[in-house]
């Protein structure tokens, strides 16, 4: 008989990342399996509600598996996981075009997926096209050090068409025996553990992010920590949008309520109560959180004002000047935070690859985008640029950083004035006497109300008159009589108190 308390260590679902060159078919891949096997066969729509979904396959047995897709092709929590050295995908499939064969942006996919030590399988793609030539483009892998199987290596591959489905059940299948081979396995029985895919602040129900879960399980009631963000499991939903009460490893879920936007990338833990959950969010924030090596310029950095920038050129060289020239923009108040950068013209998945709301940039230099991907931009309110020399690329920077950057408000006082006498009032304005004891007070200047040195409400003067006639000022030493638009009713012996605000 199974204890109460023993751990369930059983198979789990592989969460897999989908990467590759520009236009080598990422998003028309991920697009066809969505459409013909996602569970329950709830093909339309969802990815427009969280950033990653679930598909079934049958493997070789007959049985129903299921597989968990980022939906985001090169997905930037993949990229901030390799920097922190852990890894948000189980598996990574490497798309390359028979047509267009082995380019730049094929072998730095490679790369990241090497360097997170991410088992790796490789889909030929555009098979169906007349120039496809899949041998040249496995000699051309072989060259990069990419080596498929039966070509000196151990990776394997499928050739494919992600436009007509050719081959993808092969690539289905194959995801399930490497992941198999690997043995992924997870705890039921654990608070759930994973990773935060994506964040965004809705208009109706406040700040909502996407997660994966990694190991364990996530229940009603629980308390959710990514970093310092917390959220109380109340509202979560699966893929598909679905209201539900728990949720197991790999699987997608989106959860509403947190009280802060949780770093996209971030690693979450789950607890039995809100004071665990603090105590650990309060434990990062003091810098001794057991997840990552956290550094004394991350919290400087979160002081400030992050701007997420997504960044396209041409060729690597460029992309790599437009990093430099990034990093000398400098603000007390504000940092440009580069999420994703790429060969190619800026795409769709460019734009999603960022949260909607964050006030993202999105910079182009020696490339263009179609129709569509400026349309989904202004949808998303993403600002879009695009440059051909270096120097205007940065001097438009420096103008949105200005523009963008937090104010901080400053408040003067530029005057006292105490009240002598009251005579009329109505139910929002008052007209009252006095006399200037510091400064001076002017008209359409606002006031703090005072008595006995405590504020007890603001107001606005709205007509300023000395000796009897109408004046625009009244400087220290007179009396005046004036008009005060406030709710709150002024008695003699109150001090009004003249400010103005500054943002700086």
């Amino acid at each position: 008989m199974t204890k109460l308390n023993e751990q369930k260590n059983i198979s789990r679902p592989p969460v897999v990342a989908v990467m590759g060159h520009i236009d080598h078919g990422k998003s028309t891949l991920l697009d066809y399996i969505r459409q013909t096997n996602v569970a329950g066969e709830e093909a339309g729509g969802i990815t427009q509600h969280i950033s990653a979904y679930e598909v079934i396959h049958k493997d070789e047995t007959g049985r129903d598996r299921k597989i968990t897709f980022l939906d985001t092709p090169g997905h930037e929590a993949f990229s901030k996981m390799r920097e922190r050295g852990a890894k948000i995908a189980d598996i990574a499939i490497l798309v390359v075009s028979a047509e267009d064969g082995v380019k730049p942006q094929t072998i730095e996919a490679y790369k990241t997926i090497a360097a997170s030590n991410t088992p790796c399988l490789v889909a030929l793609n555009k098979i169906d096209k007349p120039g496809a030539n899949i041998e040249k483009t496995k000699g051309e892998l072989a060259e990069n050090g990419i080596y498929l199987e039966n070509w000196g290596g151990k990776i394997p591959y499928a050739e494919i068409s992600a436009k007509t489905g050719v081959g993808v059940d092969n690539l289905l299948s194959l995801i399930l025996i490497l992941a198999e081979l690997e043995n992924f396995t997870g705890e039921s029985e654990e608070n759930a553990s994973g990773f935060v895919l994506e964040a965004n602040l809705e208009a109706r129900r406040g700040i909502a992010a996407s997660l994966v879960i990694k190991n364990g399980s996530l229940r009603k009631g629980m308390v959710v920590a990514a970093e310092d963000a917390l959220a109380p499991v109340r509202i979560m939903e699966n893929f598909k949008g679905e209201m539900i009460d728990e949720a197991t490893f790999s699987s997608p879920v989106r959860l509403v309520g947190w009280n802060k936007m949780p770093n996209i990338g971030a690693e979450f833990a789950s607890f039995g109560n809100k004071r665990e959950a603090e105590a650990y969010a309060k434990k990062f924030s003091l810098g001794k959180s057991d997840f990552g090596n956290l550094k004394k310029s991350d919290f400087v950095e979160e002081t400030k004002k992050i701007i997420p920038v997504v960044i396209k050129a041409d060729v690597w060289g460029s992309v790599e000047a437009m990093e430099k020239e990034i990093e000398k923009i400098k603000s007390e108040s504000a940092v440009f935070k580069i999420v994703s950068q790429g060969v190619g013209p800026v795409s769709e998945s460019d734009i999603k690859s960022v949260a909607a709301g964050t006030e993202a940039v999105v910079l182009g230099f020696r490339v263009k985008a179609d129709g569509s991907t400026r349309e989904l931009a202004e949808q998303r309110g993403i600002a879009m640029a695009f440059f051909d020399v270096i120097y205007k690329m940065t001097e438009w920077l420096v103008a949105e950083m200005e523009s963008r950057r937090p104010r901080v408000e400053t408040v003067d006082t530029t005057g006292q004035a105490k009240i002598l006498k009251t005579f009329s009032r109505t139910k929002e304005r008052q007209i009252l006497g006095g006399k200037v004891l510091v400064g001076k007070i002017t008209l359409g200047g606002l006031v703090k109300i005072t008595r006995r040195d405590f504020e007890i409400g603001r107001g606005k003067i709205v007509n300023l008159e000395k000796n009897k006639a109408k004046t625009s000022e009244v400087e220290e030493g007179s009396e005046f009589g004036l008009m005060l638009e406030s709710k709150l009713e002024v008695a003699p012996g109150d001090v009004l108190e003249a400010f103005v605000i500054t943002k700086k």
